[in-house]
């Protein structure tokens, strides 16, 4: 389909004022947590493949890691395996585990794997075990309320929290021009599974990385003032003021401090952008406006 002269000039000027963010982010890293809307609209997954392209051809490392806690449930619920949770965790028991490994280790990574190559990019989908990319352990939930004299520790299961991140296993598919695309299943020392939260996944990627930017897709338009105002520019001094105020609570606040830990880890910038934004990392990335809350670990103004 042909373009109008104003379309056209329309287009050129778009490009044009992409081109500081494209020389800035130049053989840079972003690692982007992928999942919410962006991950079951057909139209936003589409999109999400395009900017995930784009960022690769123009010199850009991006790096995936993806959710499906959704697409979880639902083949529990279809095999009759009752969910249960704990402060927002999803207990794992062995039966559990092998569905959480079907799910995101078959079905959803590769799907993104094929997204991406229909968008014509080159990915390239691992678990965190694989290559042991994700040394992982038991994660301990403790619960303590003023009757008791000591915290009661929780079983929930093969839910892990991460040790290590093997770098050398994404360097090899960054350097071999594949974009990797990593489902959050963790090993154990002994060998066995563990089902990881994806954000903070995405964020030890980052971090042991030295990536540049830390993106998080959410089905929020990002992080709210009380009055219900977008907030970003914010600084780590700001964030904290935000949650001891209050401003910042509830199913926010794990995102929130996920971002913060990587920011704090040395990565310069953490974003939470609406997923359900058509080319929503794009628009982040090489716009002054962006789609969302960015936290920095230092003084910027705009993107960049």
């Amino acid at each position: 389909m042909s373009l109008s002269r104003k379309e056209a000039a329309t287009t050129a000027q778009v490009i044009s004022r992409a081109l500081p963010y494209i020389q800035r982010f130049a053989g840079k890293t972003v690692v982007v947590k992928y999942g919410g809307n962006a991950m079951v609209d057909e139209r936003l997954k589409q999109s999400f493949a395009r900017d995930i392209v784009l960022m690769k051809a123009v010199g850009m490392n991006p790096v995936v890691v993806h959710g499906g806690g959704p697409q979880i449930g639902e083949l529990l619920e279809r095999l009759s395996i009752k969910s249960q949770f704990v402060d927002g965790m999803r207990v794992t028991d062995s039966k559990t585990m092998d569905v959480v490994e079907m799910v995101l280790g078959a079905t959803i990574n590769k799907e993104i794997v094929n997204l991406i190559g229909n968008a014509g990019g080159k990915a390239f989908g691992v678990t965190g075990k694989d290559g042991q990319l994700i040394r992982a352990k038991k994660l301990v939930v403790s619960h303590q309320t003023p009757e008791m004299s000591v915290p009661e520790i929780i079983d929930i299961g093969h839910v892990g929290e991460v040790e290590s991140i093997n770098k050398s296993v994404i360097d090899m598919l960054v350097q071999s021009g594949f974009i990797p695309v990593i489902a959050p299943i963790g090993v154990g020392k002994d060998g066995s599974s563990f089902n990881i939260n994806a954000d903070l996944v995405a964020g030890k990627v980052a971090e042991v990385l030295g990536a540049e930017k830390l993106i998080l897709l959410t089905n929020v338009g990002g992080l709210k003032d009380k009055e219900g105002s977008i907030l970003t520019g914010l600084t780590v001094e700001r964030v904290n003021d935000l949650i001891a105020d209050g401003t910042i609570y509830g199913g926010m606040l794990p995102k929130i401090r996920c971002a913060l830990d990587t920011v704090k880890s040395g990565v310069p910038c953490a974003h939470i952008i609406d997923g359900r934004v058509e080319h929503a990392v794009m628009l982040e990335i090489f716009t002054d406006e962006g789609v969302g809350t960015l936290i920095t670990n230092q003084e910027v103004t705009g993107a960049l």
